[in-house]
């Protein structure tokens, strides 16, 4: 596969009395982690570069991955259609030598239409859960489709571990349309990615560099003055908390929603 680029946006709006709302651009790569793509001089796969994947910031424990295995395995222990399916990455690469990545998504594409997906979230705390998101019938999923699961990490110090997830996967051959809304009674926040598939190119991967400088290091300095702006105006701020005691957790199905 031919790694894409997706130069796109994130939203983050938070639910409640106490509003705060930023959208920021954001740079994917989507690609299935196979060989390297040697048309790319500044983008490589488990080596330095300007930006790089690595496997082992992805699939599994934090910090000791194993790739794209770890979301096979996910997936035949589910009873998945495996050996028809492509396997991809959407991540935020490393830039240089620094990587922090608040959300990527494994995705499980049967005739080019996601049929499963894994969101693998970080916390700045040094955390990590994946929620596993599918049909019960690993029907495609459809961008109107929700996918429920319960909140199982400490993410942010504003908001409690507690109530659930509302995910909305957008995939197709043109764009990537993401929306995650978290709900804690009238607390939450509402999150979005989107942005269109584009074939990466080193003039792309340059200009991400220059337009927004740092990568992940960025990413972090963002969350970190987003918090600042919280607690001015006076959020109510949580401790860290416990790690979540499982690393995957699954998405509850409709049957069990409507009982």
């Amino acid at each position: 596969m031919t790694i894409e680029h997706i130069q796109g946006h994130t939203t983050h709006a938070r639910r409640g009395q106490l509003k705060n709302a930023f959208r920021y651009g954001v740079d994917f790569v989507l690609t299935d982690l196979s060989e390297q793509d040697t048309r790319l001089a500044v983008l490589s796969r488990n080596r330095f570069n300007l930006w790089s994947v690595w496997d082992h910031n992805h699939g599994g424990v934090r910090g000791d991955g194993s790739g794209v295995s770890w979301f096979k395995d996910v997936l035949l222990e589910r009873g998945f259609p495996v050996e028809n399916a492509r396997l991809l990455l959407l991540t935020q690469p490393s830039f240089l030598w620094f990587h922090f990545n608040p959300v990527s998504f494994w995705i499980a594409l049967i005739d080019d239409q996601p049929c499963a997906f894994v969101a693998e979230v970080n916390s700045t705390f040094g955390h990590r859960h994946c929620y596993f998101c599918a049909h019960e019938d690993f029907r495609p999923i459809a961008a109107a489709d929700q996918l429920h699961a319960q909140k199982l990490m400490h993410v942010s110090p504003f908001q409690k571990v507690a109530g659930g997830y509302r995910f909305n996967f957008g995939f197709d051959k043109d764009e990537v349309r993401i929306r995650i809304a978290y709900e804690d009674g009238d607390q939450g926040v509402i999150a979005t990615l989107f942005g269109p598939r584009r074939v990466a190119s080193n003039g792309s991967l340059i200009w991400a560099a220059v337009r927004r400088p740092f990568g992940a290091a960025r990413v972090v300095a963002l969350i970190h003055w987003q918090a600042a702006i919280l607690w001015a105006k006076r959020a109510p701020f949580l401790k860290k908390q416990p790690a979540p005691e499982t690393l995957l957790s699954d998405n509850t199905p409709a049957s069990a929603q409507n009982q």
